[in-house]
């Protein structure tokens, strides 16, 4: 299904008078501020849509495709993230998850892609699951695991990975693993450390010189007594020893309770060695949670800390760290989830971008706590959605975009098409 324009004009226009009253409003409160130039942030700032997130998620107990009209192909899968860009103008890319969306026609996929407006971002292995037809299983771990053939069996996969990805354009491979154990002494910690590395260095030999590779951690899950890259220390172990195009990915899930993610995320970027973010939320653990369902001030304070720290390096915002959703639906229409985690992500960065940086600054100096706090607060509890909406129309996207995907029932025209028990390839 596409989106025409026209659609998205005729949306606009009867939205155009409130939005302009809002924006106006704005316009005044933060007359200080550049604000053309934070808008122009917003439309260049692009978040990726991963293919895995365009169905219905589950649990260990059970996944129930309730929605209908799930993705069944790749092709259908960038279609569906054509419509997320076509409605927010911010999901930009589409990443793609090897074997559960394997190509088998690269540039036809490009040409696809490319007429959606997208890009592929980066690929993702997967050596946490044994895959049809493998000679060897991941049950005692992938990378780790003592059997040099099993070892070699998920350094292939990952190589592989990176070859579908040059086919299609992309720059980066991803690399999250569920190597670990379950209970002590099942494994020698520094031995799986070893082997580890050794299996990424490998891996790391195949990259393309413009490629990164991005090292993601997990605290906990599957394994719960011990995860081979389990924090973002041991990540950033691994990186730095691997060498210059390896960073340390950040998920937002993937802490113990009440870690201070904006401290680790301030501490990568001052090593050079935060490579991007897979956003989402939680309450008790890695949750997969729409992106500030939960947690919306934890968000603002890591995009304050992101802003802070890229613009002391002079990095660009929205190319020079990889931005994507890594999120799993039970209960929501996937789309319309998506287009309220794209949402709360932008609403978080207009937010750090308009914090009073030289007033924040002299209030650290001077060790005066209560007005640091006040200046963060200010700009939290301000509304900043107008400018984000903003953002969308010159981006020729909806003012509204969930309004109007529920006004063009968009939904229950892919369950025409697609069928109401159709599953997606992947979880």
């Amino acid at each position: 299904m596409n989106i025409e324009y026209n659609q998205i004009e005729k949306h606009n226009d009867s939205l155009l008078t409130s939005h302009q009253r809002k924006l106006n409003f704005l316009k005044e409160e933060w007359s200080h501020v550049d604000l053309e130039s934070v808008i122009q942030k917003l439309v260049d700032f692009q978040i990726a849509i991963p293919s895995w997130a365009l169905g219905t998620g589950g649990t260990r107990f059970g996944r129930f495709a309730i929605t209908g009209g799930e993705p069944r192909t790749i092709e259908e899968k960038i279609e569906d993230v054509g419509l997320l860009h076509a409605l927010n103008g911010a999901s930009g890319a589409i990443s793609l998850h090897i074997p559960w969306d394997i190509p088998q026609n690269a540039e036809a996929l490009k040409n696809l892609a490319s007429s959606y407006g997208l890009k592929f971002d980066a690929m993702n292995s997967n050596t946490f699951q044994d895959q049809a037809g493998s000679a060897h299983s991941y049950k005692f771990g992938s990378l780790q695991n003592v059997n040099k053939d099993i070892r070699k069996q998920a350094i292939d996969h990952n190589i592989e990975v990176i070859k579908h990805g040059i086919a299609l354009g992309s720059d980066a491979l991803t690399v999250w693993l569920a190597d670990g154990s379950c209970f002590p002494s099942q494994l020698n910690f520094r031995k799986s450390f070893e082997n580890t590395l050794e299996s990424l260095q490998e891996i790391y030999s195949a990259l393309p010189d413009d490629w990164k590779m991005f090292v993601e951690y997990k605290a906990f899950e599957p394994n719960f007594y011990s995860t081979t890259v389990g924090d973002w220390g041991q990540s950033l172990l691994y990186a730095s020893k691997l060498g210059k195009k390896a960073f340390t990915l950040v998920d937002l899930g993937h802490h113990l309770p009440n870690a201070n993610i904006e401290q680790i995320v301030a501490l990568l970027l001052m090593e050079g060695k935060l490579g991007g973010f897979h956003f989402n939320d939680s309450k008790y653990g890695d949750d997969d949670l729409t992106a500030g369902s939960i947690k919306p001030y934890q968000l603002f304070l890591i995009f304050n800390e992101l802003v802070e720290g890229m613009d002391a390096k002079g990095m660009n915002h929205a190319k020079d760290l990889g931005w994507m959703i890594d999120a799993s639906h039970n209960v929501k229409d996937p789309l319309e989830d998506l287009l309220q985690s794209v949402e709360a992500i932008m609403i978080a960065y207009a937010q750090a971008l308009l914090v009073d940086r030289k007033s924040l600054i002299a209030a650290q100096e001077n060790n005066d706590v209560a007005k640091a706090q006040e200046i963060l607060q200010h700009t939290f509890r301000s509304d900043l959605r107008a400018l984000v909406a903003e953002a969308r129309l010159r981006a020729n996207a909806a003012l509204s975009p969930i309004g109007l995907y529920r006004d063009l029932s968009v939904r229950t025209q892919l369950v025409k098409t697609r069928g109401l028990g159709t599953v997606a390839t992947g979880l």
